[in-house]
């Protein structure tokens, strides 16, 4: 391993620590995954609710504006639907604290009863307050999600939400309660790649490597050709001390996916690698 990687990919205890340079960080960051934001969860008919959701996607400004329009006329479930589009408008635009309001609102006028509703809602609010950097009031958002979704017998919308109580625990700096987060996800969502991605991320930011390359392994399996599963398998093996896992790892990023921002940055790695086989023979064989 040139001596340029080994001191950028140096990692310790704090998982808020950078690995290697460029580093995408999706403990911390992520965008709104798909589907997230645009279910209908109190009435999937709705016309009104179906034609905000595709004005979103066409222009977000205007649907923001009528959804405020349509929050201040109405009362019960259409005020919920009309918040429902309000936070999704914002999500779009960046508005933050316009989402996490909206959401919000629309948890807190949902039925106490429809605990899967609010427990959807609650996780778009933490998940808005989070992107907002207000880490302390998404990881108190999540964990009210986590409840409601306990309360509603849906793992999924647990597993999703202690996910993201995990990254905001990240943003605080507690790693080890982060790391509880993340296994809670994993184990209410074992067929969740991304799940498994962000404890591997965090595993090895932890400088536990062995647990790390568990983690990735299963994040592999379900995930093969997800360009950030790649990049962190091969990080993880580099610091493992296995340079031509990690170059066949980060070369098969930039080859499934040529015009990625992943495949740029395994580019970059790769550029930090000695040339092939050069090192191959320092290597202990993967266990």
């Amino acid at each position: 391993m040139s001596l340029l990687l080994a001191l950028l990919l140096q990692v310790g205890p704090n998982p808020q620590a950078g690995g290697i340079a460029g580093e995408p960080d999706e403990l911390v960051t992520r965008p709104p995954r798909p589907g997230e934001t645009i279910e209908a969860p109190l009435d999937p008919v709705s016309e009104w609710l179906r034609n905000c959701l595709e004005q979103v996607a066409s222009d977000p400004a205007r649907a923001h504006a009528q959804a405020q329009i349509r929050r201040s006329e109405t009362s019960g479930e259409k005020r919920v639907i009309a918040n429902h589009c309000l936070g999704v408008a914002a999500t779009e635009l960046g508005l933050w604290d316009d989402a996490r309001a909206a959401f919000l609102a629309a948890r807190d006028e949902t039925p106490a009863d429809e605990a899967r509703t609010r427990a959807r809602f609650g996780a778009m609010a933490g998940n808005a307050a989070l992107a907002a950097g207000d880490a302390v009031n998404a990881l108190t958002l999540l964990a009210a999600a986590e409840s409601d979704a306990r309360a509603a017998a849906s793992a999924s919308l647990e597993a999703l939400a202690a996910l993201d109580r995990g990254r905001a625990l990240v943003a605080l700096d507690r790693p080890e309660e982060a790391l509880a987060a993340l296994r809670s996800a994993t184990g209410l969502a074992p067929e969740s790649g991304e799940a498994w991605l962000l404890e591997a991320t965090l595993l090895r930011r932890m400088d536990r490597l062995g647990e790390a390359q568990q983690a990735i392994e299963r994040a592999v399996e379900l995930a093969p050709t997800d360009g950030e599963v790649g990049l962190e398998a091969g990080v993880i093996a580099v610091l493992s001390g296995r340079e031509e896992a990690a170059r066949a790892s980060w070369q098969s990023v930039v080859e499934t996916q040529p015009d990625s921002l992943a495949a740029e940055t395994a580019r970059g790695y790769l550029a930090q690698l000695a040339p092939a086989g050069e090192n191959a023979a320092r290597e202990e064989p993967p266990e």
